[in-house]
């Protein structure tokens, strides 16, 4: 699967929505690829020091991609991987367009506060626009950084179901200190220490909702044995990264 998590205004938590996913599948055994295309580089860095910071390093493959190469390259990349995840910048940037064109899910986080829902039309648009010359594509939005109590979340939950070219998830982030005490430390919050349980609820959660991790890439069988006595012909395997 390709997941673009990306949307129009920044702050919203996109990267650790980025980051915290990439580590989610691929603990699981997934082959996953995180691109970072965002001019802010936060995914890169994020990589960065989880490399330096751990033996068996990010445990993910982590590139940086802008503008058209994130077409380009991706499609190339696309049969090498189980998942990709594609950190987006804010804006209707030429990333965030071509992270639309090739992605099979749109995960756009939404704070629910007045001014980040306001850009909802905008992002329905960059939807509408995309599915022209890539029809599959599945749209969703969740509330990230929520506030347990309030009606805030309910008001923007009516919003967002208000737009036709989205859907909103049930699964809904909380604004909890653990997300950047987590990326300060190149880690997922799945993997702080001590654990907060409900936010690992909640990331685990969001990964379940929208399939994630459902499906692999399938492997050619193996050739059968070659009877003793007849040649057989050897070829070089190729090397995935």
């Amino acid at each position: 699967m390709i997941i673009a998590v990306g949307g129009t205004k920044g702050g919203t938590g996109k990267s650790t929505v980025s980051t915290n996913l990439a580590v989610i599948l691929a603990a699981s055994g997934r082959d996953v690829l995180l691109v970072d295309a965002d001019d802010q580089g936060t995914a890169g860095d994020f990589t960065t020091m989880r490399n330096q910071s751990r033996e068996d390093g990010a445990g993910y493959t982590c590139i940086a991609l802008k503008g058209r190469a994130v077409v380009t390259e991706i499609m190339r990349l696309r049969p090498k991987y189980d998942d990709i995840v594609i950190d987006v910048g804010a804006g209707e940037t030429a990333s965030q367009k071509g992270a639309l064109a090739v992605a099979d899910l749109y995960l756009v986080p939404m704070a629910p506060r007045s001014f980040d829902v306001w850009t909802l039309e905008k992002v329905a648009a960059l939807v509408e626009d995309a599915r022209v010359t890539n029809p599959k594509l599945d749209a969703a939005v969740f509330l990230n950084r929520a506030d347990a109590s309030g009606s805030e979340n309910e008001a923007a939950a009516e919003i967002i179901t208000a737009q036709p070219a989205l859907r909103l998830l049930k699964a809904t982030l909380g604004n909890r200190k653990s997300y950047a005490r987590a990326s300060t430390a190149g880690l997922a919050v799945t993997e702080l220490r001590p654990a907060d349980a409900k936010a690992s609820a909640e990331v685990r959660g969001l990964v379940a909702e929208i399939g994630a991790g459902a499906t692999r890439k399938t492997k050619a069988p193996a050739k059968p044995k070659a009877k003793a006595g007849t040649a057989t012909t050897s070829s070089k395997s190729r090397t995935r990264r």
